[in-house]
């Protein structure tokens, strides 16, 4: 089990890309810059980002036969990710439609497409990849048939981590495998329901006793809160930067995250690793294209 650090599974979606000075409200209309295309989706996201960070990373995910699949293949081994568990075809491309205003901040919209066509049995197929891979990464952009598949392909010694965004109720079979499941306050509340609590404390006790093995609730300026179910409460500091494009950044974080646990960090060191290099992601417009080298990272 030694082929790959990082095995990400999840979507790959085209992300079109609008400047705005303000978002619109309910039956408005604002003018926006041109529209920029980038290679974007959580699971390619991650996969570029622990590539350029030096992970030996494969992806698997689904793409359509068209142009905008074609870039995200192109993304992919430019970066130097293992692009065999791939599938092309089956419907068009996912595309994400991204707004970002002056401070940085973005809402985005997913049409799933392809990324809706990966289902169990892709995985089951790939399991050469999941016996190959140290961590497995993933998300839920894709189908959650097909997270509970990956789940269940996590071989021992394996780890999975798991960013459940958008966020829906997972079940128990998920939770339990997650080492560690990254969440924010909104992914927090939506999968813990009502009783989640007051403070990120009390988030994280909420979602532990759900059955995560760990927990990382990202903070945004304020850092982020690690939590084992064996082990003390860690607060990771963020780092201090001039935000340009937040988009992608949650990925940057869970994909250097999940390389730095392979290479047998401890959690928390891995969380202050990877809160560097979402910082650095931020400081750049677009998400892939952000995305540092472990230079970069070094230099901040």
């Amino acid at each position: 089990m030694d082929n790959y650090d990082l095995l990400v599974v999840g979507s790959a979606n085209a992300d079109l890309v609008v400047q705005v000075e303000r978002r619109p409200a309910a039956g408005e209309t604002v003018l926006g810059s041109d529209l920029v295309v980038h290679p974007g989706g959580k699971g390619a996201n991650q996969s570029v980002a622990a590539a350029r960070l030096g992970a030996r990373t494969a992806l698997l995910a689904r793409v359509g036969d068209d142009s905008h699949g074609r870039l995200l293949l192109d993304s992919q081994r430019q970066a130097g990710v293992d692009t065999v568990g791939v599938l092309v075809g089956g419907a068009p491309t996912g595309v994400a439609l991204i707004t970002v205003d002056p401070s940085g901040d973005n809402s985005i919209v997913v049409a799933p497409n392809a990324n809706g066509r990966l289902t169990p049995q892709d995985v089951r197929s790939a399991a050469s990849l999941f016996c190959a891979s140290r961590v497995v990464s993933t998300q839920l952009e894709i189908p959650l048939e097909t997270v509970v598949e990956v789940a269940r392909s996590v071989t021992d010694g394996g780890r999975l981590v798991l960013n459940p965004s958008p966020p829906q109720r997972l079940p128990h079979e998920v939770l339990a495998a997650c080492d560690p499941l990254i969440v924010n306050e909104h992914e927090a509340r939506v999968i813990a329901g009502s009783d989640l609590g007051d403070s990120p404390d009390d988030w994280a006790t909420a979602l532990l006793s759900l059955g995560p093995r760990s927990v990382v609730i990202t903070l945004g300026a304020a850092g982020a809160l690690v939590a084992e179910q064996a082990g003390a409460r860690v607060w990771v500091p963020s780092v201090e930067v001039e935000a340009v494009d937040t988009t992608g950044a949650g990925d940057a974080f869970a994909a250097a995250l999940a390389w730095r646990l392979g290479l047998g960090e401890t959690l928390a060191e891995a969380a202050v690793y990877a809160a560097r290099v979402g910082a650095v992601a931020v400081t750049r417009p677009g998400a892939q294209e952000s995305y540092p080298t472990t230079e970069e990272v070094a230099a901040l």
